[in-house]
């Protein structure tokens, strides 16, 4: 694996994902109350022995830039080894990324220095478990220039995936993105499904910079690999699939993009099953991270007469205090306080949240930070919810995030308190 050099993707706005990414990129999101979203790409490239990797980051990049600082600085320069995050830089022309292809293209010249044998492409924003050794040694068994690593998926969900045809000898020989004419090209290997791109690519290097370089000169082109680069490739090059391997050690395969709240919400409800379909306790297959220094969890308020803090089938992250609180079904992340007297259910708190006293949350996911006032009740009231200007999805969950109508109200109230204290103290001291 010493010839290959990856590259990650963390670059995108993550529109579909606020208001979770209003201050931060989504591949730094928090998932499974330890993690952020990228650690689970990353602890892939590392247990396949992936070495040298670049990170594109672009928008609302610091929190990401200092979680790969902070936690992943764990390779040799000495070695030739390194993670290393690259903004956008404007080499080869005066934009920023353009989109996917284009954002690899701009940095070329690093790609070139590295003088890697394949280039293999990555999308950081994916919860799964993939060792690519085996998909690189695919690609060298059939000669290829381009693999590309699909899964099965029912033909309903073709709209969602670049949907791949393939013939018996395992070559692509047709790409669609997103097909919406409800016939997509059902996977040879399977008749009741189809072949979806997962966003990872195989390239040998030197086919990867011609393809960038003729898409970067075609004005008509969106410069993104699924849309325009892969189905541009067929003609001109040897395009393989390769169907996922899934290392999970579960019996359905798994890979989710997590780029809807609705998604983000499942993946981690999934975590706190009984037997979640997702394991994060192989110790096989590591999902590593930056482990933040933090007490241990603590459960309060046992006495006689008086409610005990208590959590049940969830994850209680480092740090965490349920102070006389009742928590069901949830994953609280590090830092949070669930105080006396509340119910947490069916819900995700993100770090350093704290839920005053006497307060009842239902399917809600509180952003990072943010403080519910006593006796706050959400997800139990739509139309209440609405009216103080949380974010609803399609299937019900609410989202509370620091940039709510209501809290902005709060912190300018504090914010008047503050001042009038503080002129009260000054007129004091004179």
């Amino acid at each position: 694996m010493e010839t290959v050099l990856a590259i990650l993707l963390a670059g995108g706005a993550g529109e579909r994902l606020a208001p979770l990414t209003r201050d931060t990129a989504k591949p730094a999101v928090c998932f499974g109350g330890v993690y952020r979203i990228i650690d689970f790409t990353l602890s892939n490239c590392i247990n396949s022995d992936l070495r040298r990797i670049f990170i594109l980051t672009q928008y609302k990049s610091l929190d990401l830039i200092r979680h790969i600082r902070d936690g992943w600085n764990i390779l040799s320069p000495e070695l030739g080894e390194f993670i290393e995050t690259i903004p956008p830089m404007k080499r080869l022309r005066d934009d920023w990324y353009l989109g996917t292809a284009d954002a690899v293209f701009q940095n070329s010249q690093s790609i070139a220095a590295e003088q890697p044998d394949l280039t293999l492409i990555l999308y950081a924003d994916h919860i799964y478990k993939m060792n690519y050794r085996e998909m690189v040694d695919w690609h060298n068994l059939h000669h290829a220039d381009i693999t590309i690593a699909t899964i099965q998926v029912a033909p309903q969900e073709a709209v969602h995936f670049g949907i791949a045809e393939i013939d018996r000898e395992h070559r692509v020989v047709g790409f669609e993105e997103k097909p919406r004419h409800g016939n997509p090209a059902r996977s040879v290997f399977n008749p009741e499904t189809v072949s979806a791109s997962m966003g990872i690519y195989v390239f040998n290097t030197g086919v990867l910079l011609r393809l960038l370089q003729e898409d970067a000169q075609n004005p008509a082109s969106s410069h993104d690999f699924g849309k325009d680069v892969i189905p541009g490739a067929l003609e001109k090059a040897r395009v393989i699939a390769y169907d996922f391997q899934d290392i999970n050690d579960k019996q359905a395969r798994y890979w989710r993009d997590v780029g809807t709240i609705d998604a983000f919400y499942e993946a981690n409800m999934d975590l706190v099953a009984v037997t979640p379909e997702f394991n994060l306790y192989d110790r096989h297959w590591p999902i590593r991270t930056r482990m933040v220094q933090a007490p241990p969890a603590k459960f309060v308020f046992a006495q006689e007469g008086r409610r005990m803090g208590v959590a049940v089938d969830s994850i209680v992250a480092a740090g965490c205090i349920v102070s006389g609180g009742r928590v069901v079904r949830s994953v609280l992340s590090t830092g949070v306080r669930v105080n006396s007297y509340c119910e947490v259910e069916y819900s995700i708190l993100m770090p350093n949240v704290k839920i005053g006293r006497n307060s009842r949350i239902r399917r809600a996911i509180i952003d990072t930070g943010v403080e519910i006032p006593e006796s706050t009740v959400i997800g139990y009231d739509e139309e209440e919810d609405r009216a103080r200007g949380y974010t609803i999805t399609d299937s019900g969950i609410v989202v509370v995030s620091g940039g709510q109508p209501e809290d902005r109200r709060q912190e300018s109230g504090d914010r008047s308190q503050e001042s009038e204290a503080a002129n009260v103290t000054a007129s004091s001291i004179g």
